[in-house]
Parts: C-alpha cells; structure tokens; sequence
C-alpha cells in the first residue's frame, strides 16, 4: 500500500492535481476537510465528537483526525493507495502517521510538494475567490493569516520530511499540464 502526502500551501494546485494523481496510481484521495463533513454527515462516534466541536467554535483535535485517517485506511479497499490532502499539517500529526502506517505494515510513500511564492499565492486565492464566489478568498488579511499560518505551522513539515527522504518539490509556477508531469515523474520512480 502506497501513502502519499501532497504538500503546499493554499492555491497551490493541490486540488487541481488530485484527482489525476488519485486515478493514474488507482489511489483514493482523502481530504480531511471532506472526510470530517463524511464522518459528521453518517453520525459515527468520531463524526459526532467533531460536530459537537465544530458547533461550539472549537478546533477538531489531532486525535479526532488521525481516528478518521486510520479508520478511511480500514475501510477504504481496491486501491493501491492513499493521496492525503491536508494531514499532516504539523510534525506532531506527521509523527501520528507514521505511526498508523506502521500498524498497517507500511510506511509515507513520499511527500509530494507544490511549490510558489507568497505573491503567487495572494493572486491564486483572489482568482480563485472570483471564480468561485468564495468570500473567505476575497479578504486580503484573510489571505494573509492563511498565508502565514502555512509558513508557521506547515512548513517545518518540509524538512521532517527532508530527513526522511521523502520529501519531492514540484515547480508549482509552472502550467497545470507541466506541473502535472513533474508530479508524475516523481511518483513513477516511487
């Protein structure tokens, strides 16, 4: 079984690049984001723990995360792997991965990284806020904490996975189709 990480902060094609990824190497994508409103919207006990915090304004714990992760491992089969997309995002939650990949016999593939600057992101968010309709991409000191966030609490995720070797950044500045082939390059030789 194959776990891939796809790393990069907001705007960088993440979303864009998934699902080919996802269908090239018969992987299932799972974004936390998603698989939180999944487990909410069936009612399980880690749905149900996640809504009562989200309700009351508070953050989803690492534990209530990693539970979904694990539990998508041993429900989810006829893949040859997963594409993570938003977890991890902090060494605590890499260092929980490992760890569940462990219990499974297996182990972080490779953590795929989309790479482009701060301006490239501040324009990318307010095309996409354009596009889309989404206000919470039209505020520019919205964008700046996401922004900023991603450096403080993300990014040291960079050189975690630099130790371990597994670590493959992509020119995210290039077009979808370039960018698409550079991913495809790394994950071929994985």
């Amino acid at each position: 079984m194959k776990y891939y990480i796809l790393f990069g902060p907001p705007g960088a094609g993440k979303g864009t690049q998934a699902s080919a990824m996802a269908e090239r190497y018969k992987l299932r994508h799972i974004s936390t984001g998603d698989l939180l409103r999944k487990e909410m919207a069936a009612g399980t006990p880690l749905g149900k723990k996640a809504k009562s915090l989200i309700e009351a304004g508070s953050l989803v714990p690492d534990e209530v995360v990693e539970g979904m992760i694990e539990n998508a491992f041993d429900t989810i089969k006829d893949v040859d792997g997963f594409l993570l997309d938003g977890f991890p995002r902090t060494t605590a939650q890499a260092e929980a991965l490992d760890k569940i990949c462990a219990s499974k016999g297996g182990e972080v593939t490779a953590c795929v990284s989309l790479m482009i600057p701060d301006e490239m992101i501040r324009e990318r968010i307010k095309h996409r806020a354009s596009i889309e309709g989404r206000a919470d991409d039209a505020n520019d000191e919205t964008i700046t904490n996401r922004i900023r966030t991603y450096h403080e609490q993300t990014e040291p995720l960079i050189a975690f996975y630099k130790k371990a070797g597994k670590y493959e950044e992509i020119d995210g500045t290039k077009t979808i189709d370039e960018v698409r082939a550079q991913i495809f390059s790394v994950m071929d030789k994985h």
